[in-house]
């Protein structure tokens, strides 16, 4: 029966540096801070507005409170698509 031929010795190889791609850009470092901050000042103002609407601010805008707190949390959704 006949043999086969052996496939040899593998090629060395050289490696190839490969390109550089770019990574995603890393977040700016005011972000993480500023979307706690919107978090955070959002919820405070619906809490207060509910513990204490007789405030001078707060009793102005009455039922208003609730669209501003929602606002800002909805600003620190906004930036939290930006964090990576």
């Amino acid at each position: 029966m006949p043999e086969s031929k052996g496939r040899g010795r593998p090629k060395p190889r050289i490696p190839v540096e490969a390109e550089k791609q770019p990574g995603p850009e890393s977040s700016p470092r005011w972000l993480v801070p500023a979307m706690l901050a919107f978090f955070i000042v959002g919820l405070l103002w619906i809490v207060l507005y509910y513990l204490a609407p007789n405030l001078p601010v707060l009793s102005d805008l009455g039922s208003w409170n609730m669209l501003v707190g929602f606002g800002l949390i909805m600003v620190g959704f906004g930036l939290s698509t930006k964090w990576r």
